[in-house]
């Protein structure tokens, strides 16, 4: 009974920090004649719930592509469709076909954000409280977990405040990785490719998962591993094609749906991302010197190459917590090196990171607050300085209160304490000073965005920092399927009491 008040008092004060965020203003407020991201899922409800399934993804009298296309999976757009339907019952104006576009109104900012947050309740809640239910961890540490998952600044600011529902494809990956984690691969194999369905950034964690099951099934000894493999197949294929199926009636629509998915006309990425190729821009203009397929091919190849030897490893030795750490790596490698990056994206990173808040604790707490802080540029256009800066301190305050966050000063951990506090303090040190700057400082006029970009190649230094490291990390784990918590702070602190 305790136990079960304590996750509804975390439910409750993750909704509370929500609902607050969703106050402050949203994507493109009153910015037309395109606004933002708002108005993109306000008019995709639009032309779903008006228009048949054939048009939604092309160019036609009805269906002006130009003017924020679809361009998401099929998940996507049926989640649009239940949200036009809903918002044609309750005020026809909120998607009336062509003439709502750039509709703006308290009501339907209330009703735009209530849909965000059933979502979040709907997909994330329940699967960040069942990932730590059973994981052999305290029930200290799972509320912890809890919190910290459902509290990272990111996702919140992202979701809630700026306007995105990414909090149902990371809610499908998360619950994927649990149930693979159980031995349930058919089933985690549903869900990662509901979640790829949804948003297709979920690629970014392809490789480990594929990796992961073809390893399992190469080195399981009680089944025909070959056997398991043709029913992982069939289960992806199947799913696809329920997913698929309203697209699937003839060859032209389909290849439509992919091209708007995959739209390599936008450019090597988006705005001004903490990613390698944005933060070699501030040196070299690699636009001026490749051709666009050049530079398409340069981002397949690197990204590739990196992300080899993270899943041969997972391939070669397949173990739950190996997997893990290659769903980050290959998420970084894809955010840092990979064709068309949002910066929004890092929340793929993010999410899986947050899953070791009681094994990791430093290193989870330096990446959530880098890669919420990476979107600095991003939250200030979108007017979210105030909420950026809150739901960070929070994060800060709750993981700093809750379980040491350094190493514990003992003979064997004293230097490596040391060498965390110094490099964490200055980290944060150059966070403080590109915020402030970012807010008061007037760039130079031959330089309009010299302060996004030194927040971007800032960002980019640690995530590559945090590549190498979650790569060591990979590449010496132990053969077994948990991790080893028994030199974690919260063990030690347990073991001092």
């Amino acid at each position: 009974m305790e136990h079960l008040v304590q996750k509804l008092l975390v439910a409750l004060i993750a909704v509370l920090v929500r609902w607050c965020v969703s106050l402050c203003k949203y994507s493109g407020a009153g910015k037309g004649p395109m606004y933002g991201d708002y108005e993109a899922q306000r008019h995709w409800m639009e032309i779903t719930y008006n228009l048949p399934v054939q048009e939604w993804y092309n160019q036609t009298a009805r269906n002006d592509l130009q003017y924020w296309g679809l361009d998401y999976p099929p998940l996507t757009a049926y989640h649009s469709w239940i949200c036009g339907y809903i918002a044609n019952q309750i005020n026809p104006d909120w998607v009336a076909l062509k003439s709502s576009r750039g509709f703006e109104s308290p009501e339907h900012k209330l009703f735009m954000r209530y849909t965000v947050l059933a979502a979040d309740i709907l997909f994330f809640f329940p699967v960040v409280f069942l990932m730590f239910m059973k994981s052999g961890q305290t029930k200290y540490a799972a509320s912890k977990a809890n919190i910290l998952m459902l509290l990272s600044p990111g996702l919140i600011l992202i979701d809630h405040g700026h306007f995105q529902y990414n909090c149902i494809s990371l809610g499908f990956v998360l619950l994927a990785v649990m149930l693979i984690g159980k031995g349930r691969e058919l089933w985690g194999s549903v869900f990662f490719v509901l979640a790829l369905n949804y948003k297709q950034m979920e690629l970014y964690h392809a490789f480990p998962f594929f990796f992961y099951l073809l390893g399992l099934c190469f080195r399981r000894k009680d089944q025909n591993g070959l056997l398991r493999l043709i029913k992982i197949g069939i289960t992806v294929l199947a799913t696809f094609a329920l997913c698929w199926a309203p697209f699937l009636s003839n060859k032209d629509s389909a290849l439509q749906v992919l091209h708007r998915l995959f739209p390599f006309a936008r450019g090597l990425y988006e705005d001004k991302v903490a990613n390698v190729w944005c933060s070699l821009s501030f040196l070299i203009k690699l636009k001026d010197i490749l051709t666009r397929d050049q530079l398409v091919l340069l981002c397949i190849v690197s990204t590739l190459v990196l992300c080899l030897p993270s899943s041969l490893n997972l391939l070669l030795k397949p173990s739950f917590l190996r997997f893990k750490y290659s769903l980050i790596n290959c998420s970084l490698v894809f955010f840092l090196f990979s064709f068309q990056v949002h910066e929004k994206s890092i929340l793929i990173v993010t999410v899986i990171v947050n899953l070791f808040c009681v094994q990791l604790p430093f290193w989870n707490l330096w990446f959530t607050i880098i890669s919420t802080f990476s979107m600095l540029p991003l939250l200030m256009k979108d007017g979210l300085l105030v909420p950026y800066i809150s739901t960070t301190l929070l994060y800060i305050i709750i993981s700093r209160s809750t379980t040491p966050v350094f190493v514990l000063p003992s003979e064997e951990y004293r230097l490596q304490r040391r060498l965390q506090k110094f490099t964490f303090y200055w980290s944060m040190f150059g966070v403080i000073a590109l915020t402030a700057l970012s807010v008061f400082a007037t760039p130079p006029p031959k330089l309009p965005d010299l302060l996004p970009v030194l927040v971007s190649v800032y960002s980019c230094s640690h995530f590559l920092l945090f590549l190498v490291y979650f790569h060591v990390r990979q590449f010496q784990c132990k053969d077994s399927e948990t991790m080893d918590t028994s030199h974690t702070p919260y063990t030690q602190l347990k073991k001092k009491q």
